[in-house]
């Protein structure tokens, strides 16, 4: 008796499991038809455009950033700050020997931040209290944009009336680790974030953003308390895009695959400690992390298990998770097939991330960059 209770449950969760996937997978389609995608062949800006790169120990990988933004085109008004944020690698050096002397390009020696708090969101501080222009442009060191890229990103600022625009990268990822976790990132707010009624909403819950490259009207940045409001964040990004929000601003995440690419990780070292640094603080809570996992586990990880047992409603699920990856991977510039078909195992090691990201966060060994987390948020 008790068996057949069990079954009835397992199978009632499978077949609620692929009702959800398959609502996901309607979701992403409809978001990746409505997603935003900046203007291939914009105007010319004609405000003046700050582009601030922070960068700590970037001597390795800098050099296409910046060639990449001397080479922009339509932003006459273009001005480029590099704060070196207590580079130990002749970061500075790099960004001169690369800019030959453009007068363009100014390169800054930064403060370090307080012991615990996270190195970023105080070196883009920074920079902003640096900036002339009337947008900030916040870009990573490892980011490289195509030549229309700012101009298009401007336009798509100003078109839309928008006070922040998060363009997001495509995500150069290669090694296993890397294809199965860095897609997750586009996947993420294409299959769950309603994208515009998230224009609209000043929730925190509907907010994403892409730190990576990251377009800030100035004077909304100013109403919003900028970086130096949100010291602590992690992810300063959505922190960022949350705090414009809440000053009455709009913004929204779009596809920026077309106008900018990065390589955030090179091998699954990397990855692993980069997700451990963030995990904890884009769960929320110990409970939120738990929630999380659970549903994602039921949404696609459950289906393809019982799919193997002969299970329709589970192939059932499975094809619909393994559809929203290939809509995310067509529409964000991504690696579709075969790496789609490994849906659940890139969910499953993105479960894992989470659950080591809370341990180290609650033994105070979250670090970044040789810089402790301990007092982040």
């Amino acid at each position: 008796m008790a068996g057949a209770s069990v079954n009835r449950f397992l199978h009632a969760a499978v077949r609620g499991a692929a009702v959800g996937s398959v609502a996901a997978a309607a979701h992403a389609i409809v978001n990746a038809r409505l997603m935003r995608v900046p203007d291939a062949d914009p105007p010319e800006c004609g405000e003046a455009v700050s582009v601030l790169v922070p960068a700590r120990d970037e001597a390795h990988r800098i050099a296409p950033t910046i060639e990449s933004l001397l080479a922009q085109r339509g932003v006459p008004g273009l001005e480029v700050v590099v704060l070196d944020d207590g580079s130990t690698d002749g970061t500075a050096d790099e960004v001169r020997r690369v800019a030959g002397g453009d007068e363009r390009v100014r390169v800054v020696t930064g403060t370090p931040p307080t012991e615990g708090v996270p190195g970023k969101p105080h070196a883009c501080a920074q920079l902003a209290r640096l900036a002339r222009g009337s947008v900030l442009v916040f870009v990573d060191a490892d980011v490289v944009l195509a030549p229309h890229a700012v101009a298009a990103a401007v336009a798509l600022l100003r078109d839309n009336d928008f006070d922040v625009v998060s363009p997001f990268p495509r995500q150069l990822a290669d090694g296993v680790g890397a294809r199965l976790v860095q897609p997750l990132l586009q996947w993420s707010w294409l299959v769950f974030l309603p994208l515009r009624l998230a224009e609209r909403s000043p929730r925190p819950s509907l907010s994403a953003a892409n730190g990576q490259f990251l377009v800030v009207d100035a004077a909304a940045y100013e109403r919003s308390g900028g970086f130096d409001g949100i010291a602590t964040a992690v992810l300063d990004d959505i922190a960022l895009m949350r705090a414009v929000k809440r000053g009455g601003g709009r913004g929204v995440v779009v596809d920026g695959s077309t106008v900018a690419s990065c390589r955030m990780y090179e091998d699954w070292a990397e990855v692993r400690d980069g997700y451990e640094k963030s995990l904890w603080s884009a769960t929320g809570s110990p409970a939120g992390a738990v929630a999380l996992s659970l549903v994602l586990a039921w949404l696609y990880v459950l289906p393809p298990v019982a799919a193997l047992a002969g299970s329709r409603a589970g192939a059932v699920g499975y094809a619909a998770g393994v559809l929203t990856r290939v809509v995310t991977a067509r529409h964000t510039g991504g690696r579709g097939w075969p790496d789609a078909l490994a849906h659940p195992v890139s969910v499953g090691v993105l479960l894992t991330l989470v659950a080591r990201s809370w341990r180290a966060k609650r033994a105070g060994s979250l670090r970044w960059k040789g810089r402790s987390l301990r007092g982040s948020s």
